[in-house]
């Protein structure tokens, strides 16, 4: 009997690298913190600027962690600092616990411009409509009145929306200056050219100023602003407690025993580290002492407590709950489990979907488009319809506010990160970008057998005709191995001795004399005895010259597969099964989850040919795998998943990891991957919608700049408030 080291349950693949879209490159790779970036334009700005360097090979920017990976020929960080900096963006090496303090500052800075800003609103719109002016006790004015009104409402009003706006002028400067016009290049000419005109209107005397729309355009987009960090600091807040863990001080023992406080990141494999109750661990290692209860939550997905022993394996992130233990690291904290799920998330969250970049073109034409369109509205009303110059400038500003593509920016992305986010909370890491997207097309489901319809783990089937004390007995000798089969006995039996003198002969079983008898656990041939047909999946024990006794075995579904398959059948996505397993056990398996549509001895190759088959009929496949033998069925699939406890081959191929034992996870997703993609076409509609009838509104005189501003972040607010729609069912319907 072979013996067997299993891969625990709870793995991640280190291969984490998105599939289709990401190769692994020989050569440098430098990560650099960059901050300043906040919408798809500076992503495009900053991938694009360093991608036409011939040393560059791959550029990648994770929005909401500020981490810039860049891969290449012998790069030098210095210069890759100098060449973003160039783009206008602060660049330094990244750092987690730097990354996490850069995100909170920023968060602050946005609170503290809207604070100025909505201090500007109270005070100034109220005095800026002659008709509310009665709440500060002047409804009766004169010219006279209404010029010192205008020059106090003038001495609040630039300073707060000029303050204010400062995230829109540096980020407008940064892109002006690297040649290109973001978004914020219309928000802010938009805001000086209002407050530019009501000082010019105060000097004239005149009757109309627009003080409260440069206030009110301030404020508002603030806001959304706001909460776009907010929607990307919640999608995340996970992915950023794995990097803070990064960051984290630790005890550690020297070779003298004397007890070390040093940072997380300077862990290394063999170090000795201590960790009291309440505290999580942020590398991967064994434990060294007596047993003590984990919260395994955040790797497994499992609520409920598990006790581990010396010499068992304890992940990152696992928080030790009953007493203070001792662990042996295993793995520096870059190389750690929450290392490779925090890169998963990275790599689904750098990759965007087709809606995603099919925005991000528009939005990048529409910033030209924008200052185009405002510019015509001048000089249409100053020339061919002789209207005078305050009242084409008002129009054109109006247009400028109006048409700030901020709602078309925000539509995809915003669904995208809420969706990403929802999914990893329930332990479902998207692994690419537009793999939801795919997700949501899907309409055959193709299950392979063993590990993924079935747990990985194998359970006596014939317990019910094998006595306790032959199990007890056959246990004596199986708690002694690692085998799958044999560890299968010694959990039928529980804890409990382990007889002395165990020989284990490989490929056959174990041996060792108790009583003066030899006992044997192990292959139906070498065991001895009349024994008929043997089962594939069956130890035999035979204790001195009595009758051998058989143990058969069989891999129980996963929690929740014929809710699962049952499930996805009413959503209009057919189930399948493609096993390489021999046809008894495939059509016992079907029969089972009530499958009819199986296939058994179905190679790699023969599973690439049905899928080829199935695509060329027009079906979009949803591949669920977690073997090696999965590996290219995974990548050819239309959309693909597998198990956390898959190989690593398949992991590496799938665009979606779920966590845990159960399958529910696979309709989760796809509901969520619907659900995003209604949300997306939605916050289209409601883009697409407002600028059909607000741009011929603004540009007809009919809008003012204050009204104009109001509508441009209410359509902001819609699609961002729409993505937060986004929910997940509870298990598979």
């Amino acid at each position: 009997m072979d013996t067997l080291t299993q891969k625990p349950a709870n793995a991640f693949s280190a291969n984490t690298g998105p599939k289709r879209r990401d190769r692994t490159s020989r050569g440098t790779t430098v990560e650099l913190l960059v901050q300043g970036a906040h919408c798809a334009n500076c992503i495009a700005k900053i991938e694009k600027g360093l991608a036409k360097f011939d040393d560059v090979r791959e550029v990648r920017f994770n929005l909401s962690t500020g981490k810039l990976t860049v891969r290449g020929d012998s790069l030098r960080p210095a210069a890759l600092v100098t060449r973003v900096e160039a783009l206008g963006y602060k660049a330094s090496p990244f750092k987690p616990s730097e990354a996490v303090s850069a995100d909170e500052e920023g968060e602050r800075f946005l609170l503290r411009c809207l604070a100025v800003a909505g201090f500007g609103v109270a005070f100034v719109v109220p005095l800026t409509d002659s008709t509310q002016a009665v709440w500060f006790g002047v409804a009766d004015m004169g010219p006279a009145t209404r010029a010192v009104i205008n020059w106090l409402v003038a001495l609040v009003a630039c300073p707060t929306a000029l303050i204010a706006s400062r995230p829109f002028f540096r980020s407008a400067l940064r892109g002006l200056s690297a040649g290109r016009a973001n978004m914020d290049v219309p928000i802010s000419l938009a805001i000086i050219l209002s407050l530019a005109l009501s000082v010019y209107q105060s000097v004239l005397h005149g009757s109309q100023t627009y003080y409260d729309a440069a206030v009110m355009l301030t404020f508002l987009l603030l806001i959304g602003r706001y909460l776009d960090l907010r929607v990307r600091r919640r999608a995340s807040e996970a992915a950023r407690q794995l990097v803070a863990m990064q960051a984290v001080m630790v005890r550690r023992l020297d070779d003298k025993g004397a007890m070390q406080t040093i940072m997380a990141a300077d862990i290394r494999p063999g170090d000795r580290i201590i960790l009291a109750a309440g505290e999580r661990s942020p590398v991967d290692g064994v434990v060294d002492c007596e047993s003590a209860l984990i919260d395994t939550s955040l790797v497994t997905g499992e609520s409920a407590p598990v006790a581990l022993a010396r010499g068992l394996s304890l992940h990152a992130g696992s928080i030790v709950l009953d007493r203070p233990i001792t662990l042996h690291a295993t793995a520096a904290v870059e190389n750690s489990l929450v290392a490779d799920i925090a890169r998963l998330i990275e790599a689904g969250q750098q990759i965007r979907s087709r809606y995603v970049r099919l925005a991000d073109r528009a939005a990048a034409a529409y910033v030209p488009t924008v200052h185009i369109t405002a510019l015509a509205v001048f000089v249409v009303w100053l020339v061919f319809l002789h209207a005078s110059f305050a009242t084409a400038i008002t129009n054109a500003i109006a247009v400028l506010i109006v048409t700030c593509p901020c709602a078309l920016g925000l539509a995809a992305p915003a669904v995208q990160i809420v969706a990403t986010g929802a999914l990893f909370r329930r332990g479902i890491i998207v692994k690419s970008g537009d793999a939801l997207e795919r997700l949501a097309e899907a309409d055959v489901a193709v299950f392979d057998k063993t590990g993924t319809l079935t747990t990985d783990r194998l359970e006596l089937s014939n317990r019910n005709r094998v006595s306790d004390s032959d199990i007890q007995d056959a246990a004596l000798l199986a708690r002694a191995s690692r085998h799958p089969l044999a560890q299968a006995i010694a959990r039928a039996a529980g804890a409990g001795p382990v007889a002395e003198g165990i020989q284990e002969v490989e490929g056959a079983g174990l041996e060792a004399t108790i009583g003066g008898a030899v006992w044997r656990l192990g292959r139906a041939d070498w065991v001895g005895g009349a024994i008929a047909e043997a089962a594939s999946t069956s130890l035999w024990l035979r204790k001195g010259s009595s009758a051998p006794i058989c143990f058969l075995f069989e891999a129980p579904l996963r929690p929740a597969a014929r809710e699962t398959l049952a499930a996805l059948a009413k959503r209009h996505i057919v189930p399948r099964i493609l096993s390489g397993d021999r046809s008894d056990a495939v059509a016992a398996i079907g029969k089972e989850l009530a499958i009819s549509n199986w296939q058994s001895g179905v190679g790699p190759k023969e599973k690439v040919d049905v899928l080829n088959s199935l695509k060329s009929e027009g079906r979009h496949v949803l591949m669920v795998g977690d073997g090696i033998n999965d590996a290219a069925a995974l990548s050819l699939a239309h959309v693909s998943m597998s198990p956390a406890s898959a190989s690593d081959a398949a992991q590496s191929a799938a665009d979606i990891v779920f966590n845990g034992a159960s399958l529910a996870p696979v309709v989760s997703a796809v509901d969520v991957a619907r659900q995003s993609r209604r949300r997306v076409l939605e916050n289209f509609a409601v883009a697409t919608l407002y600028n059909l009838v607000a741009v011929p509104l603004a540009a007809s005189g009919m809008v003012t700049p204050l009204i104009a501003a109001i509508a441009m972040a209410s359509s902001s607010l819609i699609v961002t408030l729409n993505a937060l729609r986004i929910s997940i069912p509870r298990g598979a319907d």
